[in-house]
């Protein structure tokens, strides 16, 4: 199809984008496009809106530097409405927050206990850097240097992270099983990433397992 001119664009012609982080799969914002912004968005794989408050086009990140690279374009069965999922390079609301959906009417369980779901992005965060560092290689790069010394070196480094954490734990020194929790997952992260393991894979596993358990 020629989604410019199948969407259905309302009387306004406008067309409800909702946007969502590809990897951690939180909902980022909803804005509108017109077809000209659509047509932005397609060409250069990047988000483009139009601003129903200024009646202007306008661009992602342009002046903030966050700006939302486009991996998945969907429509609804509908075709009024789009599904924009993104790799995004900052927070998304002006406010400084990853996500624009940051007030809770009705909390989920885990919300009441006092977690905040954002804080687990950082692992998809780190993933990212670590995969750029690998095809970057920049210089002086403790990371550069894993990818540099290859698996062996990886795994070793995995290995006495482990022992660390256990000799934290026998401890019971929390302060310590932190740090040494912390450079465990990071070089577990290294690994899958020397390995073209993708840790939302990973994440699909324990989300199969703890909906086999629930039934």
């Amino acid at each position: 199809m020629n989604i410019e001119e199948d969407i259905k664009f309302d009387e306004k012609g406008l067309v409800p984008a909702i946007v969502q982080d590809v990897t951690t799969k939180e909902v980022l914002t909803l804005a509108y496009m017109n077809k000209e912004s659509l047509k932005k968005s397609l060409e250069t794989r990047e988000t483009w809106f139009y601003s129903r408050s200024r009646s202007e086009l306008w661009h992602k990140g342009e002046t903030s530097g966050n700006t939302q690279t486009i991996v998945e374009l969907k429509y609804d069965c509908d075709q009024d409405a789009l599904l924009v999922l993104v790799n995004p390079k900052g927070p998304a609301c002006h406010n400084g927050t990853t996500s624009c959906f940051t007030e809770a009417i009705v909390k989920s369980e885990v919300s009441e206990k006092g977690l905040d779901l954002q804080e687990y992005q950082i692992l998809a965060s780190l993933e990212k850097v670590i995969i750029d560092r690998q095809k970057e290689r920049p210089e002086g790069a403790y990371t550069t240097y894993l990818f540099d010394k290859g698996v062996d070196k990886i795994l070793k480094k995995v290995g006495e992270e482990s022992a660390e954490v256990i000799i934290a734990a026998k401890n019971r020194d929390h302060e310590e099983l932190k740090w040494e929790s912390a450079d465990l997952l990071y070089h577990l992260l290294v690994l899958l990433v020397e390995q073209e393991l993708p840790f939302k894979e990973v994440l699909n596993v324990l989300t199969e397992r703890h909906t086999k358990h629930d039934k």
